[in-house]
């Protein structure tokens, strides 16, 4: 389903409702019925009072005098009342009916909308560029992904097919009023223009409200999220209580923001309700004042009550139906906002090459605004070399390996990257990135259990019987984290915590080695993903990699120089350039930071063996 992100802000909405036409218009038919039966009632009790039991000549529609005389007449209708009370418990009993139909349609309406809408807003987020996701705080996505769709939901399912109804109660009412009497239609329509001056600015005010209290919301969630998440830091820090303070100061805004909806609530209700008892007081003071001076008669007047009453809680309601109507424009513009942003998407002539894994980067230049990460950077590596990379924080090391991934895309003018001779910006995005293993120094773990983390990147992923076990432990004998799981006491099925919370970060780090490598990919990135292990480990790790990858070409960024040291070449990154490329012996008898580097751990590697 494609929801237009363009036009009116409830477009989307109404998008969705289209794939439900004959559902709307069954809400639409049974919300009309709801009202014409149930204002039929009072027409029949005023013919039955004034015709029936008074003497005052029927004045009524033919239709309505042709089906008295079918039934024997007026006289045989005043020896049997209980025939018009069946009219009236018949008409009240269809409206009902009606109800319930619009009721249940409205339901189906709204929760079918609700998943379209949740469904396609999570596979349009899915699908947005990775520096979409580094701009926008966790906890505001999941607020538009479920309070804001929640509020569309409720929209539909209760406030559109009131909506309709609210306008059939003053459309049908107004007309039946006009055909009795003019005068007194007036005077019960003369304060609804003030009530819908008084509601539509209401509306425009408590709206921007309802704003705020979205993004009050988003950042609640968001300091809940980072809490949650980043738990063993606050532990480690002593933080509980400055985070609990932080998190006191942002739902004291957002209640502070809904205690003053509130107030504008109550002042609302209570304008409404003044409003309302004034037009009942000024209809019944005319209606009275007429009926004593013989220009209406009882029936009549006893009708207008009835139908002033019925038009006084949709008037009513209509401040609640804008209220939340503000509410759902808001939430549909948050929407909007999301689905606004254009995804990746992969032109039609997109290849599907079988990749092998030669990378060429030529005179590539990147940069974040303008904070240049990356100048001329220009290598090659073929299958089955290591390439190593070291620089300091903020050299550039990572924004490259995520360039080759297409996390990021090269602007035109600014270099190509290759791989097999075929430049990345022509392969289908999918398909290059599973054909690169990326392990980060956080890698992130899924709350399952650890046979299905390592298995994530296979197909089928999380099936319990879908894949070889041999080829699992394979992968986790090669990170060296095999004969660990096994001493877990449910082994491979042992549950991890949320981010692998319940693991050590070397076990993680292994963990996540392991699942890139059961994938097999032809081109793997190890992103300072040994970081966390020993170094005797680590030399294991490596030692078995050099066995199991050795016609993949590996990219390794570390700034240990025992991790680097074996790599078929040595990249060095300084001030976004390259300032020196080659093996560990070329590079140790060149004047530069490698070298320098080599010989601070090496003297502190001398001093630990003192």
């Amino acid at each position: 389903m494609k929801l237009p992100i363009k036009g009116g802000r409830i477009g989307m909405v109404a998008a969705a409702a289209n794939e439900r036409k004959a559902s709307f218009a069954l809400c639409c038919l049974a919300t009309f019925g709801t009202v014409t039966f149930g204002l039929l009632n009072p027409q029949i009790i005023r013919y039955t009072i004034d015709s029936i039991i008074g003497k005052i000549p029927l004045d009524a529609p033919a239709f309505v005098s042709r089906l008295i005389n079918f039934m024997g007449g007026i006289d045989l209708l005043r020896e049997r009342l209980w025939i018009c009370a069946i009219f009236i418990v018949a008409a009240a009993l269809l409206a009902e009916i009606c109800n319930l139909i619009r009721n249940y349609t409205a339901l189906e309406l709204g929760e079918t909308v609700a998943w379209r809408l949740l469904n396609t807003l999570y596979s349009h987020i899915q699908k947005l560029p990775w520096n979409w996701h580094v701009k926008c705080q966790t906890g505001d996505i999941i607020q538009r992904c479920t309070t804001d769709v929640d509020n569309i939901r409720f929209f539909i399912q209760n406030n559109l097919s009131e909506l309709i109804r609210t306008i059939c109660v003053f459309t049908v009412a107004v007309v039946m009023m006009f055909s009795m009497d003019v005068f007194m239609s007036f005077i019960s329509l003369s304060i609804i223009p003030v009530i819908f001056t008084f509601s539509f600015f209401y509306f425009r005010k408590v709206s921007k409200n309802f704003a705020r209290a979205d993004v009050t919301e988003g950042n609640m969630q968001s300091a809940a999220q980072e809490n949650y998440t980043g738990v063993r830091v606050v532990r480690a820090f002593g933080r509980e209580a400055y985070e609990v303070g932080k998190f006191k100061e942002r739902t004291q805004a957002h209640a502070n923001i809904w205690i003053d909806i509130g107030k504008m609530l109550g002042k609302f209700w209570g304008t409404g309700d003044l409003l309302s008892g004034l037009q009942l007081t000024v209809v019944i003071g005319a209606g009275v004042y007429r009926s004593v001076q013989g220009e209406l008669s009882p029936g009549t007047f006893i009708a207008f009550y009835a139908y002033c009453n019925w038009m006084i809680w949709p008037i009513r309601e209509l401040g609640r139906i804008l209220s939340d109507t503000s509410k759902t424009l808001v939430a549909a513009n948050r929407i909007r906002e999301v689905l606004a942003e254009e995804p990746e998407i992969d032109p039609p002539d997109a290849l599907y090459p079988e990749i092998k894994g030669e990378i060429s980067f030529n005179s590539v230049n990147f940069s974040y605004g303008d904070n240049h990460v990356l100048r001329d950077i220009s290598f090659t590596l073929k299958p089955g070399e290591t390439m190593a990379i070291l620089g300091a924080t903020g050299s550039g090391k990572s924004s490259l390996v995520h360039l080759l991934s297409r996390l990021y895309d090269l602007e035109e003018g600014n270099g190509s990257i290759t791989i097999d001779g075929i430049d990345i910006k022509r392969i289908a995005r999918p398909h290059l990135r599973r054909h690169i293993g990326l392990c980060l120094q956080e890698p992130f773990l899924f709350s399952k259990t650890i046979r299905e983390n390592i298995a994530a990147c296979l197909p089928g992923n999380f099936n319990e019987n879908n894949h070889d076990d041999a080829e699992l432990h394979s992968a986790a004998d090669t990170a060296a984290v095999h004969d660990t799981i096994e001493n877990f006491s449910d082994g491979y099925n042992t549950i991890i915590g949320e981010r692998g919370v319940t693991l050590s970060g070397g076990q993680k780090q292994r963990v996540a080695i392991a699942r890139m490598l059961a994938g097999k990919p032809p081109v793997m990135i190890f992103d300072d993903s040994l970081s966390a292990v020993d170094t005797e480990t680590d030399a294991k790790i490596r030692s078995a990699l050099k066995h199991r990858v050795k016609d993949a070409a590996v990219i390794i960024i570390s700034h240990r120089i025992s991790t680097l040291m074996q790599a078929d070449k040595i990249l060095v990154l300084k001030n976004a350039t390259i300032e020196d490329i080659g093996s560990h012996n070329e590079l140790i008898g060149r004047e530069g930071t490698y070298r320098r580097i080599f010989e601070m751990q090496a003297a502190g590697c001398a001093c630990e063996e003192e």
